[in-house]
């Protein structure tokens, strides 16, 4: 009866499962997976921002300046604009000078949709030379 008792501990000692192997295969297929793996890029608005020499350029030319600041309003020719005249006014200042480009220039706190519109008044305005300028 003894030898019965200690065949069933030894039994009981070999039932143990090796993880090791199965960790490896897990860590295999995670490094084959990371490579493997296609990133996704957004896309977005294209914005030409403008180098410091054109922008001294832009200067001298008499650019059409568009400023939003941080409350949102649009200013333009130093008096704020609705934001359905922006058009208009970009039309008139450009049959003026059909060279002369927009500069946008936008305070850090101003809103994007403010500037999305901005620059799609100047697109319908047949304005396709525009620049953006983050302003201090």
């Amino acid at each position: 009866m003894r030898k019965h008792i200690a065949n069933v501990t030894t039994a009981e000692d070999e039932n143990e499962i090796n993880l090791t192997p199965m960790l490896d295969v897990v860590f295999i297929m995670l490094i084959f997976f990371i490579v493997t793996a296609t990133f996704i890029r957004e896309t977005g608005i294209d914005v030409n921002r403008p180098d410091q020499d054109q922008t001294q350029v832009v200067q001298e030319r008499g650019a059409i300046l568009v400023i939003i600041d941080n409350n949102n309003d649009i200013w333009i020719d130093g008096r704020v604009v609705d934001t359905r005249a922006v058009r208009a006014n970009i039309e008139r200042m450009h049959a003026e000078d059909p060279e002369r480009p927009v500069v946008i220039q936008t305070a850090p706190n101003s809103n994007t949709r403010t500037l999305v519109a901005v620059m799609d008044a100047s697109r319908q305005a047949n304005v396709y030379n525009i620049s953006i300028a983050e302003g201090a």
